[in-house]
């Protein structure tokens, strides 16, 4: 029995380590231990202790085993399920971060709105609280409260929480206006390749803010007497980055230009945050904003973030791969038209409501019902684009549809190192994929998914696009520690359940 349990162990951490793309002997490296030690534990001949695991799993950001509460989570899928009836988006993973790591720039009360209480939230929050702002739940949970300190204890800052997400390099755009000097944990989340930082350093240099790198920690130090005396140019279309700059605008004495700003949901989000908060932004939904910021933000707000669009490419995609009709409610159209309209060229059979105003006023919303089609491959390849493209996050949701129509379709994810990589796991479910390059997917539709057993990939989109095939196979699959779906998707299981999926949540260990 306690062979069984060490060769199950072994296998788990053998399949972290590969989708992490590490050897033996890089594991052995950030574990102070040799390359024979880390084969004997994934052959499952050498005894374990849970502090060991432990360690293991931090050092592959993968929830092998984790100490003080249950261990990591899986999911059990039942396919070949048929979804109906409706389901409502949720509020937008991406623009939930944004306004937190904002809040900072406040110091009222806040209150958002049907906040995402997903992974990602739940990191920022224990940061938050560690350097001393207050948050609760109110309204039953549903919504977020936060209450800034008059001084930010940046010595506390919960470095573990940090580091297991990438939205803490939105910290230095509100932080540069309330401390000379901080320190912040090197940027982490999903394992998407190399990520640079430096067009976030590019465009908060011009607000004086300068940044040392070592021992793992980002070295602030900030200039005051420093100000943009011309338009910033972003170097990259990021979102984030796009972000970083118009919180670092948003208390600086004066107008400030952005160009080849992203205007993407979350930015849009965001803008109309900062506006609630008293700063003028200029150019919503371009690429060029007018910022005219204000020295000192001190209001209570209440802001309602909108519904996120890649959970609606998500919950559309899961229709077209398990050949239901479904209604999708509360879907922010602006940011998925290029997607729908790929999906009309491919067969895609669907209805529109009317047009209908989100909670924030600005964003617009329709109901989408999605029927049973049968699909032909897109002549062009499937390529994202800064927004008003194809969004980059939607991008692997077409490597499972693909999958389903009928024909050859090209799928070219240039944005990440190795995300296209990840999508080649829907082979194992009966797929037929073939990587031409570290970006480029070549699908082979239709499909007849079987089930598999499998670790969940580390990226998030990839993650989803396998438990949707999981959901479209004949028989029971098992997608084994799902943190990083948890990380950016409130209730995933449970809600897909609700519209008729099978999916069971377990843990084994």
């Amino acid at each position: 029995m306690a062979d069984d349990y060490l060769v199950r162990i072994g296998k788990l951490i053998r399949d972290a380590r590969q989708h992490r793309g590490w050897t033996q002997t890089q594991l052995a490296e950030a574990l102070a231990t040799s390359q024979s030690a880390v084969n004997r534990i994934e052959r499952g001949n050498q005894n374990i202790s849970l502090e060991m695991i432990a360690r293991i799993g931090e050092a592959l950001d993968s929830e092998i085993v984790s100490l003080g509460y249950a261990g990591p989570m899986h999911l059990r899928v039942v396919g070949r399920r048929r979804l109906s009836g409706s389901i409502d988006v949720k509020t937008s993973k991406n623009a939930c971060v944004a306004l937190l790591c904002a809040t900072l720039l406040n110091k009222g009360r806040t209150v958002l709105r049907r906040v995402a209480r997903i992974e990602e939230v739940f990191r920022l929050l224990e940061v938050l609280n560690s350097i001393g702002v207050r948050t609760r739940w109110i309204n039953d949970g549903v919504d977020l409260e936060i209450v800034p300190p008059a001084e930010l204890d940046m010595e506390s800052i919960d470095a573990e929480a940090a580091i297991r997400t990438r939205s803490i390099i939105m910290f230095l755009g509100p932080l540069l206006h309330r401390l000379d000097r901080f320190k912040l944990p090197y940027a982490g989340g999903c394992d998407l390749g190399t990520r640079t930082i430096e067009p976030h350093m590019i465009a908060l240099r011009r607000f004086g803010l300068d940044i040392t790198a070592t021992e793992g920690l980002y070295h602030a130090q900030v200039e005051s007497a420093v100000s943009p005396d011309r338009p910033i140019v972003l170097t990259e279309r990021g979102d984030t980055v796009t972000e970083n700059a118009l919180l670092a605008a948003a208390r600086h004495d004066g107008v400030t230009v952005i160009r080849n700003a992203s205007s993407n949901y979350m930015v849009q989000d965001l803008c109309f945050f900062l506006e609630a908060l008293g700063v003028r932004v200029d150019g919503v939904g371009t690429t060029t904003l007018t910022v005219h910021g204000v020295p000192e933000i001190d209001v209570d707000v209440d802001y309602s973030p909108s519904e996120d669009p890649v959970e609606a490419m998500s919950l559309l995609a899961a229709a077209v791969v398990t050949e239901s009709e479904l209604t999708i409610r509360r879907v922010p159209i602006e940011f998925l038209e290029i997607e729908l309209a790929v999906l009309e060229e491919m067969g895609l059979d669907h209805d529109r409501s009317a047009e209908y105003a989100a909670d924030n006023g600005r964003t617009r919303l329709i109901d989408l019902t999605v029927r049973p089609s049968k699909l032909e491959a897109p002549i062009d390849k499937i390529h994202p684009m800064p927004f008003p493209g194809l969004n980059i996050d939607n991008v692997p949701f077409f490597a499972a549809i693909a999958a389903t129509a009928q024909g050859q379709t090209l799928i070219h994810d240039w944005v990440y190192d190795n995300r296209a990589i990840y999508l080649t796991d829907l082979n194992r479910l009966g797929g037929r994929l073939q990587l031409l390059d570290p970006h480029r997917v070549l699908v082979e539709g239709p499909t007849r998914w079987r089930a598999a057993e499998m670790m969940c990939p580390p990226a998030l989109r990839p993650a989803v696009v396998v438990l949707l095939a999981m959901m479209a196979a004949e028989g029971t699959s098992v997608l084994r520690n799902v943190y990083v779906i948890n990380r950016g998707y409130e209730d995933l299981a449970e809600r897909l359940n609700s519209i008729g999926a099978q999916i069971e949540i377990f843990r084994d260990i």
